[in-house]
């Protein structure tokens, strides 16, 4: 009832948790090994340097001893303040080391020939400074039989700690052994509890992976065939509430909406058959509006055809200012049949300018005073059909027609910054800068249509020169305001020469 209670609890954990769970789990484990082991080994290698220590102790007595006897004689020999004071300075690191040897007799023979080593060399130090204290008093006989019982006595101090090095090198020997045997022991246990802790956690992290990859092995495995189409699958039973279960319930949510989404374009597919037939029935109505429309492009091809009939017969009549009128006018409506969705040259747009200006002075006693500046270079510059006239039209139109005395157009062909600037220019009524961001943006309204107009809006001339340039500054309009004029500045690549084509 626990492991299962546990088991729930688990799955219900977040995917971090339960990778962190194992993570954790595993790594603490060879922790607590480790440490054990670290301290075992720390234990039984303090043990290892313990073994050979009182050699080592043995040995450094061993040459203070003899650093003392050496010291002794140099004095007794030189009789310096040097010498006097290295003999002082060694006696009190051989007493030093003295203090560490053991003052208690036991059973044991190491600890009886500590003893006698400690108590001769306390004998020892006594003779010498008594043959230091003789030579200074230059008591000759004295200090040479103290100096030879001193002597005496370094040799058999000497041959003591040389024995007792030896026997306690041997019984170290032997404790050496026996720990080395435990350490090796120590190894052993240690591989085999590393073994069974790496073992353990193998099997650990493969049933908690295993518990967690479970379900998105499931997932996968029913996401592929939804993949190939098949929608008709049972829905996935959600076993966890971690990320995996929420992306579980959600893709059971994506299969029963699309198998409702299935459902809804079979519906609309047989709805759009049912009006796939009523279509079918319209076409003849659809065939029925081109040919109308097809006649309403006979009419312009008419009137042109028309106009050139009135035109010879003026000729023949010799009405010679009757015969260039309707000439003006017949070229006119060919342009405007011919090229208004055209790419056409700039050449072409100020000749249709020119019969416009002609037709308009005609009919209005030639009311309208028009110029030009045309730089000859730059008239094989291309442009959008059917866009000066226009512009032209409502400089007439809206601009002077509205004002008193006599108009004035000036048209001006020029380069600039790498490129050809139109500039239209007339002194009509102005207009205000509200009306010119308004036409510029495509928003303003004419208020009332003019009855001879093309049909062409500023919109649709300024939509097609700015789609031509790829350039939104590609026309400009300015005016000083009402009552002084209006210009328009058209800006159009310059014209490509002969031999770069």
């Amino acid at each position: 009832m626990g492991v299962r209670f546990f088991k729930r609890k688990f799955q219900n954990l977040s995917l971090q948790v339960k990778i962190s769970s194992i993570y954790i789990l595993a790594n603490l484990l060879i922790f607590i090994v480790n440490i054990g082991l670290l301290i075992g080994i720390h234990k039984m290698s303090g043990e290892l340097d313990m073994v050979y220590q009182k050699n080592l102790f043995l040995n450094e007595l061993e040459v203070s001893l003899q650093t003392v006897q050496d010291n002794m004689t140099n004095y007794l020999s030189a009789k310096t303040s040097d010498s006097l004071e290295n003999y002082y300075r060694s006696v009190q690191v051989y007493t030093q080391l003295l203090d560490e040897l053991s003052d208690d007799i036991t059973g044991v023979s190491t600890g009886r020939m500590e003893h006698n080593i400690k108590h001769m060399s306390e004998q020892y130090l006594k003779q010498v400074a008594q043959t230091i204290e003789a030579k200074r008093g230059r008591n000759v006989e004295k200090y040479r039989v103290r100096y030879e019982n001193a002597t005496k006595l370094y040799q058999y101090i000497d041959t003591y700690i040389t024995s007792l090095n030896r026997e306690q090198f041997t019984c170290n020997s032997k404790n050496y052994s026996e720990i080395s045997k435990d350490f090796r022991l120590l190894e052993t246990v240690s591989i085999l509890i590393m073994g069974v802790i790496l073992v353990g956690n193998i099997i650990i992290i493969i049933q908690f992976t295993g518990a967690i990859i479970s379900p998105l092995s499931d997932l996968a495995r029913y996401a592929n065939e939804v993949g190939k189409g098949n929608f008709d699958i049972e829905l996935l039973k959600v076993q966890t509430e971690d990320e995996i279960g929420v992306v579980t319930k959600a893709f059971n949510q994506m299969v029963i909406s699309i198998r409702e989404y299935i459902d809804q374009i079979q519906q609309r597919m047989e709805v759009e058959q049912k009006l796939r037939e009523r279509e079918l029935l319209m076409e003849s109505h659809l065939k029925d509006a081109q040919l109308k429309y097809l006649r309403a492009q006979i009419n312009p091809h008419f009137l042109f055809n028309t106009l050139n009939a009135a035109a010879q017969l003026a000729m023949m009549e010799e009405a010679d200012r009757t015969y260039e009128y309707v000439q003006n006018v017949a070229e006119f409506f060919r342009y405007n049949i011919k090229k208004s969705n055209e790419i056409v040259t700039l050449r072409d747009e100020i000749q249709l300018v020119d019969h416009y200006i002609y037709i308009l002075n005609v009919r209005f006693s030639g009311e309208i005073h028009y110029e030009k500046k045309i730089d000859g270079n730059l008239l094989n510059a291309e442009m959008p059909g059917m866009v000066l006239q226009p512009i032209i039209e409502n400089c007439v139109n809206h601009g002077i027609r509205e004002m008193a005395g006599k108009g004035e157009i000036l048209l001006q062909v020029y380069e600039v910054f790498q490129g050809v600037c139109i500039q239209i220019s007339d002194n009509g009524i102005g207009m205000r800068q509200e009306q010119i961001a308004s036409i510029l943006n495509g928003n303003y309204q004419v208020s009332e249509k003019k009855s001879d107009s093309n049909g062409i809006a500023m919109d649709n001339v300024i939509s097609r020169i700015r789609l031509f340039t790829g350039n939104e500054d590609a026309i400009d309009i300015e005016s000083e305001g009402v009552g002084k004029g209006t210009k328009v500045f058209i800006y159009l690549p310059l014209p490509q020469k002969v031999d770069d084509v």
